[in-house]
């Protein structure tokens, strides 16, 4: 009877390595060399000033993910549940804008008012005052625009649009939502991201550059004649100038393309231009040891995915946002350790107060400035 047990417990464990080996999985993971993390030292140093946050109820919404205050002075912000929402600064007299039947994450507004929505599972919208949606791009070059992003509105050049697209190789739509969808992108860091152009003048979409691993958050610079992007899979923040044409990020830095932050101790999401000549970046997760031990071994990535997602070495709550200026320099960082406020994308300043951008929280936070 031992020998019996003894046995099927060496099926059972060949079964079980062969399932870990070899299952198969969407992703084909790309070796890369993961930068030491910094850790929350000097300009990063630990912090609470994102401790104790006021709150604006918004019900059974959550996750206000993006905010933007609107040409008619009020404050729209997209939530988890697909709605964008409209409220006065105080959070009262709430509304669902639309609800684009897809899933908007970045939006802005163009010089005639309309909202201009990054849709992950429609592409770059418009919608109307009157809240009549249109589709401006879901293709550049014949291609699917698989997962749009972010999204900025020149005010000069015709109001040409910029907005990323996150990822080529993993649409949400095809992998259970927008967060499943960055999982696979990022574990897998085949750097299929790109920033892209419509131009409203000829209704043609271009390349600006491409190679990014996740690519994410966009601002332009006060002249508009640069777009700073969040590259989300390896902790950095790009300067890109607007005159590239199909630029390989892949092949490093060029004279079109710096990175202006490197090496930052959390991954950025949302860029946002502030007041003063700052740009918000939120650091949606704080880096996490295994990941970056696990970048150079793409086999034990593989081997992640075949695990019950509750053993997924997903990094912990931790709110972070940070602002910038246009040569790189940090000029102010505010954390909450615990978490409580969790993922935060970024802030969205006025002069009375910095609202803070979250993935999922139960309302919506905010600071007096």
């Amino acid at each position: 009877m031992r020998k019996k047990i003894m046995a099927a417990l060496g099926l059972l464990l060949l079964a079980a390595i062969a399932y870990l080996a070899l299952w198969p999985v969407p992703v084909k993971p790309v070796a890369w060399i993961a930068p030491a993390a910094p850790g929350y030292v000097g300009v990063h140093a630990v912090n609470d000033r994102l401790a104790h946050l006021n709150m604006i109820d918004l019900g059974r919404e959550e996750g206000p993910e993006h905010i933007v205050i609107g040409p008619d002075g009020k404050l729209y912000t997209t939530v988890a549940s697909g709605n964008i929402l409209r409220m006065n600064t105080d959070g009262s007299a709430q509304e669902v804008f639309v609800n684009t039947g897809g899933r908007v994450l970045g939006f802005d507004f163009d010089a005639a008012g309309n909202l201009v929505a990054a849709d992950a599972v429609k592409g770059l919208l418009s919608v109307s005052p009157a809240r009549q949606v249109t589709v401006l791009a879901d293709k550049v070059n014949g291609q699917p625009i698989r997962y749009a992003d972010g999204v900025v509105v020149a005010r000069n050049a015709g109001g040409k649009m910029y907005f990323s697209d996150a990822s080529t190789r993993f649409a949400p739509a095809d992998w259970g939502g927008t967060f499943e969808a960055s999982v696979l992108d990022i574990l897998e860091q085949a750097a299929t991201g790109r920033v892209l152009e419509y131009d409203p003048a000829t209704k043609a979409t271009r390349i600006v550059a491409r190679g990014l691993a996740f690519a994410n958050g966009v601002a332009l610079s006060a002249d508009e004649k640069s777009v700073f992007v969040a590259e989300t899979g390896k902790y950095r923040i790009w300067k890109i100038d607007l005159q590239a044409r199909d630029l390989d990020l892949g092949a490093g830095t060029s004279p079109q393309a710096v990175v202006l932050l490197d090496n930052l101790p959390g991954y950025p999401d949302n860029l946002m231009r502030g007041l003063d000549g700052k740009i918000w970046a939120g650091l949606v997760k704080p880096r996490n040891p295994t990941i970056d031990g696990m970048a150079d071994k793409p086999f034990l990535r593989s081997m992640t995915l075949r695990l019950p997602r509750a053993l997924w070495p997903v990094p912990k709550a931790y709110g972070h946002v940070i602002a910038f200026n246009e040569d790189g320099k940090i000029v102010a960082d505010l954390q909450d350790a615990t978490g409580a406020y969790p993922e935060t994308t970024a802030i969205t300043e006025t002069r009375e107060r910095l609202y803070v951008q979250s993935l999922h929280a139960k309302g919506l936070g905010w600071l007096k400035r």
